[in-house]
């Protein structure tokens, strides 16, 4: 039995583990949460911090091979592993790259991959240097995510809220639509991508609110999409799973926003949509097995279950008997134990054999289940 090592315990290495079943892994995960989503499922489950060296180097040690669910991990800890020869993946090189949005976007810069215009940014002072890049959206360099240390910044009376760590500032871009493409890769050095899916934001929090899969474009863009996905991935020459958010512009133009070398939310509907599951990809991925058929099984949207404003405490979960009363519509709770507005707490996977179909179960469901404290 083969001995993997998850750095993070949260929803998504929890569903990480449901895919690693069926392959008789002996998985331990590692987390900061003495109840993380991932306890009752893992081989073995540690207490740690995923930034401590010395904590991740005794963790990795203890495996065969080691992936992520989460990039806020001590890098070097993960260098010093891949040296003494420590199968990792994403290699670390690639995640030291992609969890600084600054080096991120200076490596499409670098080649030449479509993004949109930026500029780094020091401290909150060096704003004023930047009035005629406005608007714009300034973005931390490290620890953002699902929405945090985002934010628009429209005019110079908005430098008073601006961050004061190192950020950059990307120049708006006039979207049409956001989109999402999954690649995975092997050792050998096949790839294969998922069906590009269309994302909806939630218009307060700045996360996905749903998607639907396909996305709603030309078979054209499809093509472009799923090319410069296979790119970015080359160029990282990464093995893993790589999820790659992508702007198509009003003008027609794909553009890379960002990426993530993990699971990612867009993929959460292919364990019931596709032919193969973005989660059971990352293992055939980093085990160097041949990686499986990803063609999609039906249309299909994912709904995020979000915490609801004004609730914070043990989660109750409302709408559950509504929600599986839907035809073709799958609930996935993630086990946390506490609820706090827009934290994600599930999702709901709807299949259907129409796009108006689709619209008129996410409607049914976006007011069926709500997550509240009790």
């Amino acid at each position: 039995m083969q001995k993997v090592g998850i750095l993070g315990g949260g929803q998504l290495g929890r569903m990480l583990i449901q895919a690693g079943i069926d392959f008789d892994l002996d998985i331990s995960v590692l987390d900061p949460d003495p109840n993380a989503p991932c306890k009752l499922f893992a081989n073995r489950f540690e207490v740690g911090k995923l930034t401590d060296f010395d904590t991740v180097y005794r963790f990795g040690q203890t495996v065969d091979v080691l992936t992520i669910e989460i990039e806020s991990v001590n890098v070097d800890a993960l260098e010093k592993l891949h040296q003494e020869g420590k199968k990792v993946f994403p290699q670390p090189q690639v995640i030291r790259t992609i969890q600084d949005k600054r080096l991120q976007k200076q490596f499409y810069q670098k080649h030449q991959i479509p993004s949109p215009e930026f500029v780094l940014i020091d401290n909150k002072g060096q704003l004023n240097d930047h009035a005629d890049f406005l608007p714009a959206f300034q973005k931390l360099g490290k620890d953002g995510y699902d929405g945090r240390g985002v934010q628009k910044l429209n005019s110079p009376a908005d430098f008073e809220r601006g961050f004061e760590k190192p950020s950059l500032l990307e120049k708006l871009v006039d979207i049409d639509k956001e989109i999402s493409v999954i690649v995975a890769r092997n050792e050998s050095g096949d790839m294969r991508t998922f069906p590009v899916v269309e994302l909806v934001f939630h218009p307060e929090h700045n996360l996905v609110d749903y998607l639907l899969a396909p996305a709603q474009i030309t078979p054209e863009q499809v093509a472009q999409a799923e090319a410069l996905a296979k790119e970015v991935m080359l160029k990282l020459d990464m093995v893993g799973l790589l999820a790659i958010e992508l702007f198509l512009t009003k003008e027609g133009n794909i553009l890379v926003n960002e990426v993530a070398p993990r699971p990612h939310n867009s993929g959460h509907h292919t364990i019931k949509a596709n032919g193969t599951s973005q989660y059971e990809q990352l293992w055939r991925a980093i085990l160097n097995l041949p990686l499986g058929d990803t063609s999609a099984q039906s249309l299909a949207a994912m709904v995020n279950v979000l915490g609801a404003s004004g609730h914070t405490g043990n989660a109750h979960y409302e709408g559950v008997n509504e929600t599986l009363g839907v035809k073709g519509a799958y609930l996935h709770l993630y086990g946390k134990k506490l609820t706090k507005p827009s934290r994600k707490m599930g999702h709901v996977t709807i299949l259907d054999q129409t796009l108006q179909g689709l619209e008129e179960k996410i409607d049914l469901i976006k007011g069926s289940i709500k997550v509240v404290s009790k």
